[in-house]
């Protein structure tokens, strides 16, 4: 403290000696050194660095962003936010698997024909599941951004289930290339459920389809994932 009084009482004195004008914003960088003299001829040591510098601030560190922090952004848009489709060429070509399910609620009327194969219509659960593998086949042409894949395989199963009076149905799709076939496994749950709606509506409208999801994918750069 009796430092810093000194230092405060020869500012005035060391500027008027060199005829400058001390302002409240700063004191001159040579002013400064004029003063650490005569600290120094008073204590015998430079005194150590006072609010009266006009030495910056540091910086604020900024901080840094992982992989993981940066956020998902939509591919099929392009830089003026159209629509686009993704050139897949630069990829590697890689086993891609993907399966999805949904389920068809029934009723207990329907759901007993059904079980029992007296759809009008015919057997419904082999029509749903030949849909099914046909429309995994068909995604590219009916969603307009898709790839037109090569598929390898395609499974479509449906299970019966008493408990809710529903079908359960699952697709999977395989592939080998160069983007994933979550789409056609989807596609192929959801073309399933529709044409059990399809074959079942005269014998009831209150038919619903629900919990359309991915269950599973793997295969490309984002690797494997499943539904928890």
């Amino acid at each position: 403290m009796l430092k810093m009084s000194i230092l405060r009482s020869l500012v005035p004195i060391v500027a008027r000696s060199h005829g400058w004008r001390c302002f409240s914003t700063g004191v001159p960088s040579d002013t400064i050194a004029e003063l650490n003299k005569e600290m120094e001829s008073i204590f015998g040591e430079s005194p150590s660095p006072s609010p009266l510098g006009s030495s910056p601030s540091p910086e604020p560190a900024q901080p840094s962003y992982g992989a993981e922090d940066l956020q998902p952004v939509l591919t099929h848009t392009d830089s003026s936010g159209q629509a686009k489709m993704v050139d897949v060429s630069p990829k590697e070509d890689s086993k891609r698997v993907a399966i999805a399910s949904c389920r068809v609620l029934l009723g207990k009327k329907v759901f007993n024909l059904v079980a029992s194969n007296e759809i009008a219509k015919g057997d419904v659960l082999t029509v749903a599941k030949i849909a099914g593998i046909t429309g995994a086949k068909q995604t590219s042409n009916l969603i307009p951004l898709c790839h037109n894949i090569n598929l390898s395989h395609v499974r479509v199963d449906l299970t019966l289930s008493e408990e809710d009076s529903s079908v359960l149905i699952e697709g999977e799709a395989t592939s080998s290339g160069k983007t994933g076939v979550e789409m056609e496994a989807m596609t192929a749950a959801t073309i399933a459920g529709l044409t059990i709606y399809d074959m079942c509506k005269a014998a009831s409208k209150d038919i619903s389809i629900t919990d359309v999801c991915l269950q599973h994918k793997s295969g490309g750069k984002s690797g494997s994932w499943s539904r928890n």
